[in-house]
């Protein structure tokens, strides 16, 4: 598997752009970006990689594995399934959170899926 630096220089030169285009779009300095490139970079934050996903047209769940933020599991025709990719991005987002505030995103979650059931029931 790819490392974050080299999945990263990879998809920006794909898309022809520079270390200062991508600063300007995404207002990501270009030096950090380069130490991102070089693997100097252990932890980029969501938001970081979320801009670059998007720019670059990846998906986020792709940078985050290669960060080494989510493993891959279920695979389903040679793609994770929806549920996995969500499970992920959940987990990434939630690392900043307290216990007390991912508790209150989990029960959201549970009320979504609730109503949800009980409208297509």
């Amino acid at each position: 598997m790819k490392t974050l630096g080299a999945t990263l220089k990879e998809a920006r030169e794909r898309n022809g752009l520079t270390l200062r285009q991508v600063d300007k779009a995404t207002g990501v300095s270009s030096a950090y970006l380069s130490q991102m490139e070089n693997d100097h970079v252990k932890n980029p934050s969501a938001g970081v990689l979320y801009k670059l996903a998007t720019l670059y047209g990846e998906q986020l769940n792709d940078l985050m594995r290669a960060a080494g933020v989510v493993k891959s599991a279920e695979v389903e025709d040679g793609k994770e399934s929806k549920e996995t990719i969500l499970a992920n991005q959940l987990a990434f987002y939630a690392k900043g959170l307290t216990e007390e505030d991912q508790e209150e995103v989990l029960e959201y979650i549970k009320l979504k899926i609730m109503l949800h059931n009980k409208k297509n029931g």
